[in-house]
Formats: structure tokens, sequence, C-alpha cells
């Protein structure tokens, strides 16, 4: 067992949150974009997709940069990683979840009147806590979906026949992207540990409408990993190895 690697995830999912969770309450809990809903939910998307590509390249060479429950479940499902591996990285991803919202809370206690009550920590939520007020039902099959797009993009371009160059640029605007859509919906979780974290400290209806955020994530992560297994059943090699066996050598 590579403790490293558990280190390095709870590592790499702490910052997630923090960064992420960070410029979301900054943008809604604390009204840094203004009366402008939409310029929150892009700065939003960006936050998280910009730190997911960061992290893609640097701690990726360690672990595959999962950060991420659902994408742990993906590859384990994948067959790409054994339950071992897979449960030692769930632990070290809820961890860091934690640590992350941690170190948030303690840190936006220092601005004077900030509370979880008025401000609160980039919580994920249906119903009223929706901005367009989507019920449970909703919720679940968008962070379904989201999550299966998401971790199927992850699990395809980082098949050994995939171009790994580009691959940590495909995670982090797939991440962005599902957050366009998804922030207005659900606040966007796609990552259980993203959603653990903050609604601890939070607590209320984020805590209580937290096991939709855990289950339907994992559910996505479940599909995304069957229709990758279907799409590629073997790994080929790739584009440019086959283009270069067709190419006649003189």
């Amino acid at each position: 067992m590579n403790l490293r690697k558990f280190i390095a995830e709870a590592l790499g999912t702490a910052l997630l949150v923090f960064f992420g969770v960070g410029v979301a309450t900054l943008s809604f809990g604390f009204a840094m974009t203004g009366q402008s809903t939409s310029a929150g939910v892009v700065a939003t998307a960006l936050a998280f997709g910009l730190i997911m590509l960061v992290l893609a390249y640097g701690i990726g060479p360690i672990t595959g940069a999962h950060v991420n429950p659902a994408v742990t479940m993906g590859f384990w499902v994948g067959g790409r990683i054994g339950i071992v591996e897979a449960v030692g990285y769930w632990a070290a991803q809820i961890l860091g979840g934690i640590v992350g919202a941690g170190v948030l809370f303690w840190m936006f206690n220092g601005a004077e009147g900030y509370s979880t009550s008025k401000q609160g920590l980039g919580t994920d939520g249906f119903g009223a806590n929706s901005m367009i007020g989507l019920n449970a039902g909703g919720a679940f099959l968008a962070e379904t979906v989201l999550t299966f797009l998401f971790v199927m993009i992850v699990l395809l371009v980082t098949r050994k026949a995939a171009w790994p160059q580009l691959g940590g640029v495909a995670i982090g605007f797939a991440l962005a992207t599902v957050h366009l859509i998804g922030v207005p919906l659900t606040g966007t979780s796609v990552n259980p540990a993203r959603s653990i974290g903050p609604a601890l400290f939070v607590g209320g209806d984020a805590l209580s409408q937290l096991w939709l955020f855990i289950v339907a994530p994992l559910v996505g992560a479940v599909l995304a990993a069957l229709v990758s297994r279907y799409l590629f059943p073997t790994d080929a090699p790739a584009p440019e190895v086959t283009a270069n066996e067709e190419i006649p050598s003189h």
C-alpha cells in the first residue's frame, strides 16, 4: 500500500474544496460578483475547472488525480484499480474534503459578520436550496447526468491509448462545463467529498440533503464506467501509433 498516493489524494481534494468552494462562497455568499448570478456561475465553474486542471498535472503522475470518490468508483467498476486501493482513496478524499472545508471555514471566520447561516460555505442543495427550486427527483437526475459526463471523460482520456499530454486539459474543461449548468440546479456536486466537507460545517438542510450528493454521483460514476467499458472493451493502440504503422517505411 503506497501511503504517498493516499496523502496526495487527501491534499488534492482539500485544495479542490478550498479553491472551488471558496470561490463559490465569495461569489454567492459574499456577493463578490454583485447582482450578476451568471458572473458567479462562471467564476465558480472556472475555479473548479482550473484547480482540477492544475491538480491533474500536479498529482496525476502519483495517483491519477481522482480527488473525487465518484471518479474512484468509476476506476474501480471499470476494473482499473482494486477494491483495497479504492477504499483507501475514498477515505483520503473524504478526509481531504473535510480538511479543505475546515480551513475555508476558519479563514472566512476572520471576515467581519461571517456566519454559515448568512454566507454559507458553498453547500449543495435542492428544493428551496436550489437557485431554480429543483426538487429532489430533478436534482438526483441532474447530479447523475453531470457526474456521468465528467467521470466518463476522465476514464476515456486516461486510457493507455489516449494522449496523456492533453488529458488534464480535457478533465479541467469537463469539470468547468458541468458546473456551468449544475450550479443553478444544485450548486453542483459530482463529487461526494466536495459536498461532505462543507455540509458538516453548515449543518441543517445541507446535512439532511447530503445523501443525494453522495448517492447520485456514485450512480453516475457506475454508469460512466459501464459505458466506457462498452465503448473501449480493450485498450487499443494510440491513434498516432496506428497511423504510423499504416505508413510504409522507405
